[in-house]
């Protein structure tokens, strides 16, 4: 399962062009289907583990 950027944008509760910078940073590592940027589910998951406070 993936995600537009505008739907994982809605799940990170961010703006679309977070989204983007997240992935221009390589924070977030999107796959790329018939020219469209999709964040699978298992890559937010990653992020936000790895961002999230403990």
């Amino acid at each position: 399962m993936a995600y537009s950027i505008r739907e994982a944008a809605e799940m990170l509760g961010v703006s679309e062009k977070s989204v983007r910078r997240l992935i221009d940073r390589r924070l977030l590592r999107p796959s790329r289907a018939l020219r469209h940027l999709l964040i699978p589910k298992k890559e937010i998951e990653r992020f936000l583990e790895e961002t999230t406070v403990r």
